[in-house]
């Protein structure tokens, strides 16, 4: 009888201990199941998160590049306007002003008008000085209008300085203005400059 005792109580404990162990086990299993979860919920967290990044940083990306491509678009057409009316401007501009820097009669004019406005319309003594190479051209044309010229306080001189256009300052001055084609292409290429731009775009 004490053997059965001792087996029942034996089996008892055994049962117990392989309940309490099972218990355990299933606890552990639970526990590292939870743990597992949680480390996979924090990946997928991690890794949404480093998509999400990745997806902003891409946009700003094409968003700049966008707005760098649309900015070098206006600016490239910006650029070609402005080349086209410089190239309209000059070809128009500058074949009239060559033309007209040797054309005695608008010449004399100019002078003129200089003369005129020199000091607000009070007589000067001015002197202008004309290419060299159009002596011959600009002494027959002036012939008939020198006394209009010396009216006005215009000496008319020639020079090997001046290539085209011509120069004029006060008589004993020192110092000349000069109104070569350069300076009216320059002037009229201001002018037209707006118009121009207009008229084409």
């Amino acid at each position: 009888m004490e053997n059965t005792k001792l087996k029942e109580l034996t089996d008892r404990l055994y049962g117990e201990g392989l309940e309490k162990g099972r218990a355990e086990a299933d606890r552990l299993v639970a526990d590292a199941q939870a743990a597992a979860a949680k480390i996979v919920a924090d990946a997928r967290a991690e890794a949404a998160k480093i998509v999400k990044e990745a997806e902003d940083k891409a946009a700003d990306v094409a968003k700049n590049s966008m707005t760098e491509i649309s900015l070098a678009g206006k600016q490239a057409l910006a650029k070609i306007k402005n080349e086209i009316a410089e190239t309209i401007i000059a070809k128009s501009v500058n074949a009239g002003i060559a033309e007209a820097v040797v054309d005695a009669q608008f010449v004399k004019s100019l002078l003129l008008a200089v003369a005129a406005a020199w000091n607000g319309g009070a007589k000067v003594e001015l002197k202008a000085l004309l290419p060299e190479a159009l002596e011959a051209q600009f002494s027959k044309a002036f012939e008939a209008s020198a006394k209009e010229l010396l009216a006005a306080g215009i000496e008319v001189g020639y020079s090997k300085d001046v290539r085209n256009g011509f120069k004029v300052g006060q008589k004993d001055g020192g110092y000349y203005i000069a109104f070569t084609d350069e300076s009216f292409a320059a002037l009229m290429q201001e002018y037209l400059r707006e118009k121009v731009s207009k008229l084409l775009f």
